[in-house]
């Protein structure tokens, strides 16, 4: 059946009115003589839009029954042509469906003039009549740079109120204003200090210690999200006298004197600038001292009666004076005895009983006697030969205080006895010490001229790992004061012993590494050394602004050894390495645990005992002082950006409909790496692609990751958001180890196998990665495995020559040849440059051979692959006839 009636048209010329069975006013579906007479009504109505940029609005009005749709915006229609018209028949009612849709452009909201907004309603019309929707209103969105009012900084007591005032920027719709303490948000909710009012204010009720910070407005819309300036807040805390210590003792022994008492002003200690205490802090007073009295004898007593055994007695007693206040006892004896003569003694019979008595008395005496010499014999016989033993298992216990050692032969006293040294603090460590008959039979050193030889040729030195149970070590080591943090795992620990032929110490698949160069060990001294990785959740660096761990916390020691020349620790850093938009420093922590700055890269002082060569990927820390230490940096602009290594993990097996895929955001070190490795290798993961390396810029932006392009039929996401997001401060800040996120993706049935798809990483209005995945999930055929990364197997701890790849004897010469300056410049000065490490021409220059520093640092670098063919090409070309060196013999070296 086909309605033919006459329509009115809204047009700018006029209104046109046209026959209705000649355009889209067709009825395909007759109306039920049941619902002719309804008025259209509105299933949905257009809502107010806002315009982001410049991508147009649609706005969307659908209605039953209906036969015409059209929209009027300003009071004035829409053209036809702009409406995209889509008909349908409700199945349940039999009506008519009809839905129109339009696009708004941002230039057409722009040509309205005045205070109106822009807007749009939507006419419906049905058999019966017509009705109207709601208004929509049209806004173009924006938010303005700059603050109307920013937060000001301000110095506050300890407990007082505190408000920062915030006016956000105009911008419509109006932007929400949230509150960030060094870059952290506040929430109110979890920290009920903090009270954000209407009109956007920051109160801090009760100000605290840890309330000291800097403080950033942030206002956010649809557009935008703009910081004010920072408002540094800082609480301070007025000092208050303690109350007063007891009254010392008097000053004078005898007579008058002074006696005092303290106070101090901890109570509270003033804090960020608060006012110190005023009055005195130390009280005196006179005092008179009593003087002390010596005590004198008495009188001898009578003579007692004479005994039975021919003796009488006569006693005097310490009482005239007696002694008092610190006085001095009387000297001598205070009973004498005297034989009786014959009269005056008492004769008496002695039987055959009283002569068996003294001989028995006699013979216990006797027995008693021999009994002791024989104890106190084998008494010292034990002691003699434990002395070496002593002194080797007390050097763990005793804080690594320096102690010596009593020699089993004294014609060998001068080959590994240590000395005490009297120089260092209680808390230095000259090494484990051990007796000379532990280590025969081990690393036996023949480097001819080299080494004095050791007598009778059984003396030999230690080259490997720890001769210790590796357990007893670690246990020993975790049980000093300072090293309570020390993992107790040997897989992130190695250790070894060193003399003065130096060594190295190395933490496979972590690019950390500690070489002791020859000569560091002073000779006469073998030390117990150690090399350790601490986990970054167990070490919190106090991290400040845009502060940013760059590097592995390393711990080598123990601290205090006394070392003649540095050593260099080598460990990986993730910077992008362009010092123009970092401050990075080198920190160090002491033994109150407390981290200090010993370094900052740029600006090193070459008299300080420390010194940094920071490499693309590595950091090498020349030290004198062992310890624990990190690399931390401070970006100057947002262009400053970390290196994060990208790894895809997913399972190598898959017996469900659920897959998982997991994404590894990390610091890109190999410590790091070998860490997420083992992790997955536990858990039954397979890398699925290879690493990517994603710059990370300081620009306050989350990293956001992403799944697309998979086969809806077969696979489908359960994330139930488009996409995850790593908060900045999470990967910026670098304590968190393993950040990553998991995309679970299910299989519409156990047969699907096939998985493709593209996953996106990415920093949100910053640079990104793209991984596209193409692969079956049973019959994993890709070559890539974990393992293929962690192919470092070197000997984690090696002494002596063999840790070296330059022989001992060649390296004396070297440095013997081009320490002595030269005026055509031949000299160590051309080595560095030709070797490319001129930019540390004045820290070479600070030390008393400069070659061997250099050559210390070419170990370091080439130790895995090092030519020295390369070196010797290098001496040629210095013009140096040393150069041949390189050709002698094993034998000679």
């Amino acid at each position: 059946m086909r309605l033919a009636f006459m329509c009115i048209y809204p047009s700018k010329f006029g209104i046109n009115t046209f026959n209705c069975g000649e355009h889209a006013a067709t009825v395909t579906h007759p109306l039920p003589a049941a619902f002719s007479d309804l008025l259209p009504h509105f299933l949905v109505e257009p809502d107010d839009v806002y315009i982001v940029k410049n991508k147009p609005v649609t706005l969307t009005c659908r209605s039953t029954p209906a036969t015409q749709i059209y929209f009027k915006c300003n009071g004035e229609w829409v053209h036809q042509d702009q409406h995209l018209i889509d008909r349908d028949v409700d199945p349940a009612t039999g009506l008519p469906v009809m839905q129109v849709k339009i696009d708004i452009s941002r230039q057409q909201v722009e040509k309205i003039f005045g205070l109106e907004d822009y807007w749009c309603q939507c006419v419906a019309w049905s058999t019966t009549g017509t009705q109207k929707s709601q208004k929509a209103y049209v806004r173009i969105a924006y938010l303005r740079k700059n603050f109307e009012e920013e937060p000001l900084g301000k110095e506050v007591a300890l407990d007082q109120e505190v408000l920062l005032r915030c006016h956000p920027p105009e911008g419509v719709p109006p932007a929400e204003v949230e509150w960030q303490r060094n870059e952290e948000l506040i929430d109110p909710k979890t920290d009920p200090n903090f009270f954000i009012t209407v009109d956007h204010n920051l109160i801090i009720k009760q100000a605290r210690l840890a309330d000291t910070g800097n403080y950033t407005c942030v206002a956010k819309n649809i557009v935008a999200r703009r910081k004010s300036s920072s408002a540094t807040v800082i609480v301070y805390v007025n000092g208050g006298w303690s109350t007063w210590a007891t009254w010392s003792a008097c000053s004078a022994v005898c007579g008058r004197g002074w006696q005092k008492r303290s106070r101090s002003c901890t109570n509270p200690t003033p804090l960020n600038g608060g006012t110190s205490c005023e009055g005195q802090s130390v009280q005196k007073s006179a005092c008179t001292a009593t003087c002390p009295v010596d005590g004198g004898w008495s009188e001898w007593s009578k003579w007692s009666p004479c005994g039975a055994d021919c003796t009488m007695w006569r006693s005097r007693e310490c009482t005239q004076p007696s002694p008092s206040t610190g006085g001095k006892e009387c000297q001598g004896l205070d009973l004498q005895s005297l034989n009786c003569t014959s009269e005056q003694c008492p004769q008496t019979a002695s039987g055959a009983e009283d002569v068996a008595l003294y001989v028995g008395i006699v013979a216990v005496a006797l027995c008693l006697t021999l009994l002791l010499i024989v104890l106190v014999l084998v008494y010292r016989r034990k002691k003699e030969g434990l002395d070496a033993d002593v002194a080797d298992s007390s050097i763990l216990t005793t804080g690594f205080q320096p102690m010596g050692i009593k020699p089993t032969k004294p014609e060998n006293s001068h080959l590994l006895t240590i000395q005490p040294d009297l120089t260092t603090t209680t808390t230095s460590y000259q090494g484990t010490l051990r007796s000379r008959r532990e280590v025969t039979g081990k690393f036996s050193v023949s480097n001819g001229p080299l080494l004095e030889p050791l007598p009778n040729g059984s003396h030999t030195l230690h080259n490997g790992k720890l001769p210790s149970d590796p357990n007893d070590f670690m246990n020993r080591l975790s049980s000093q004061t300072y090293f309570k943090t020390l993992p107790r795992d040997n897989v992130n620990t190695s250790y070894g012993t060193f003399n003065f032929l130096g060594g190295r110490l190395t933490l496979p698949n972590t690019g950390i590494s500690l070489l002791i160069p020859p000569e560091a060990i002073p000779r006469g001294k073998i030390y117990e050394i150690y090399l350790t990785i601490q986990k970054k959740e167990d070490m919190r660096l106090p991290l400040a602004g845009c502060q940013t761990l760059l590097s592995p916390v390393v711990s080598c020691g123990p601290p205090g050894v006394m070392l003649t020349r540095p050593v260099i620790l080598s460990m990986d850093h993730c910077s992008d390495a362009c010092l123009e938009n970092w401050a990075i420093r080198l920190k160090k922590q002491s033994y109150e645990g407390t981290w200090e700055d010993v370094l900052q890269l740029g600006e090193e002082v070459v008299s300080e005992p420390y010194y940094c060569q920071l490499e693309a990927e590595t950091c090498r820390v020349f030290t004198e002082q062992l310890g624990r230490f990190a690399l931390v940096g401070e970006s100057l602009s947002m262009a400053a950006a970390k290196r994060l290594k990208l790894l895809l993990f997913a399972p190598a097996y898959c017996s469900t409909l659920e897959y998982n895929i997991r994404v590894y955001c990390m610091d890109d070190t190999q410590d790091l790496l070998k860490e997420v490795m083992q992790m997955e290798r536990q858990l039954g993961g397979r890398l699925i692609d290879e690493p990517h390396i994603l710059l990370f810029k300081d620009s306050y932006h989350n990293l956001r990751l992403s799944i697309h392009d998979m086969p809806q039929a077969h696979w489908r996401s359960k994330l139930l958001a488009g996409y995850q997001e790593i908060p900045f401060y999470h990967i910026w800040s670098g304590s968190q180890r393993t950040l990553h996120c998991t995309f679970t993706l299910e299989r519409q049935s156990l047969s699907t196998c096939d998985l493709t798809c593209t996953l996106c990483v990415w920093q949100v209005e910053g640079e990104g990665q793209s991984f596209t995945l193409d692969f079956n999930i049973s019959k994993d055929i890709r070559p890539l495995d974990s393992d293929f990364l962690l192919m470092d197997n070197c000997t984690p701890a090696l002494a002596g020559p063999s840790a070296f790849q330059i022989p001992y004897l060649i390296r004396q010469k070297i440095c013997s040849s081009l320490d002595t300056p030269c005026p055509n410049g031949a000299d160590w000065r051309l080595l560095a440059q030709r070797l490319k490490l001129d930019r540390h021409m004045s820290f070479f220059a600070s030390k008393a051979s400069p070659t061997s520093v250099i050559l210390d640092l070419w170990e370091t670098q080439h130790f895995h692959n090092g030519n020295l063919n390369q070196l010797a090409a290098v001496m040629a070309e210095i013009g140096k006839q040393e150069a041949m060196i390189f050709l002698v013999s094993d034998g000679e070296c």
